[in-house]
């Protein structure tokens, strides 16, 4: 896995299935963590309030983006 961390006099075979695990800790903890944030941000971008204003800016956003090309600057 990463050899160059493995201490010297140590069982390779030990040290790797630990590093091992640890990263597969760490990364359960963080997929953990997003999905967490996802789902508090699901719950926000439900608000009837938040979803009109992201339709609105998003509207304004595409109405600009033809404004410009119509104008047709280079």
């Amino acid at each position: 896995m990463l050899p160059q961390f493995i201490p010297a006099g140590s069982s390779h075979l030990l040290m790797g299935a630990v590093m091992a695990m640890v990263h597969n800790l760490e990364g359960v903890v963080w997929f953990t963590a997003i999905i967490c944030t996802a789902g508090l941000a699901r719950s926000w971008l439900n608000r009837d309030r938040v979803r009109r204003t992201m339709d609105a800016v998003t509207g304004a956003v595409l109405v600009g983006f033809g404004v410009d090309l119509a104008v047709g600057r280079r």
